[in-house]
C-alpha cells in the first residue's frame, strides 16, 4: 500500500504517518524511487502506534515500547500503567471534591471544612 491509502485507512493523514516515521515510532522500506511502500508488517506497525497513541502514549514512548526487546518494552508499558493509574486516582479525587461541592450546605468553598480539607489536599 501506498502512504495515502494507509492514512485513508488509520484516519490519519499522511503527514502523520510521515512523522512517525520521522520519530522512529514507524518503520517503512522505499522502493527503488524513493516511495513508501506499506507492506502488512508496515500497516500493523502502523495500527500499534495509532492504538498505543489513543490511549496516552507519546510518539518517544511508542518508539521505546515497540522496542525490538521484550524487557525494553516492558519497561515504557509498565510506566505507562502506573502512569494512567495515578491518573484515574487524581480524577476520582476531582470527582469526590465536585460532587462534595454540589452537595455542600455552605454557600462559599472557604466556609465548609470538608471543602478546604479537599483544598488543602489537592
Amino acid at each position: 500500500m501506498k502512504i495515502g491509502e494507509v492514512a485513508a485507512e488509520l484516519g490519519v493523514e499522511a503527514h502523520v504517518l510521515r512523522h512517525w516515521e520521522d520519530v522512529g515510532a514507524l518503520t517503512v522500506r522505499r522502493d527503488g524511487n524513493g516511495y513508501r511502500i506499506y507492506d502488512d508488517s508496515a500497516l500493523e506497525q502502523a495500527h500499534t502506534v495509532l492504538k498505543l497513541r489513543r490511549v496516552g502514549f507519546s510518539l518517544p514512548e511508542v518508539a521505546a515500547a515497540m522496542s525490538p526487546t521484550k524487557s525494553a518494552a516492558q519497561v515504557v508499558v509498565k510506566a505507562k500503567i502506573a502512569a494512567l493509574e495515578n491518573e484515574v486516582v487524581h480524577r476520582q479525587q476531582a470527582i469526590t471534591f465536585l460532587q462534595h461541592t454540589v452537595e455542600c450546605r455552605h454557600r462559599y468553598l472557604d466556609d465548609c471544612p470538608d471543602c478546604a480539607t479537599f483544598v488543602r489536599g489537592a
